[in-house]
């Protein structure tokens, strides 16, 4: 068989392949995802911003530049309140951390040692030297679209 031989009959095998149908692979189910949506009410005045962030691992908090968070947000100050929706999450363990940023520069002002403005965790009423923030008391399950309120903490 000479090489033009050879090349006709690789491209009519190519061709005559070319026709044949895969069977169809149905899509994958999309990824389930559930929404968090978290209040923060009784700040002492409407200055600022609340900022929120989410953690989703063990040892992530304390975390004072929000380093380790998964997501964060922020939202205005009405009424003395604010709430902020986390959106497209993976159902799963997680720990929610906010601040009363009441100058707007979005990082945690101190003035010795302690916060000046507010801070508060998931599953935490007070913050001191004996109740240090962690993941394992601040976190809670998420399986569904979930509304939870966080305390603000002023020290």
């Amino acid at each position: 068989m000479n090489i033009v031989a050879i090349w006709a009959a690789w491209a009519a095998m190519a061709l005559s392949a070319s026709h044949i149908q895969e069977p169809s692979i149905p899509p994958a189910p999309p990824e389930r995802t559930v929404s968090l949506t978290v209040e923060v009410d009784q700040l002492r005045n409407s200055k600022g911003r609340v900022q929120f962030a989410l953690y989703n691992r063990d040892g992530s908090i304390p975390d004072e530049h929000y380093e380790r968070c998964c997501k964060r947000g922020t939202a205005p100050i009405v009424g003395g309140k604010a709430t902020y929706t986390f959106t497209g999450l993976p159902p799963g363990r997680y720990a929610v951390n906010i601040l009363h940023d009441e100058n707007g520069n979005g990082k945690i002002d101190k003035g010795l040692l302690l916060p000046k403005e507010g801070i508060g965790f998931s599953n935490y009423s007070t913050i001191g030297l004996g109740n240090r923030p962690n993941f394992r008391k601040a976190n809670f399950e998420v399986e569904q679209d979930l509304r939870i309120r966080v305390q603000v903490v002023y020290l």
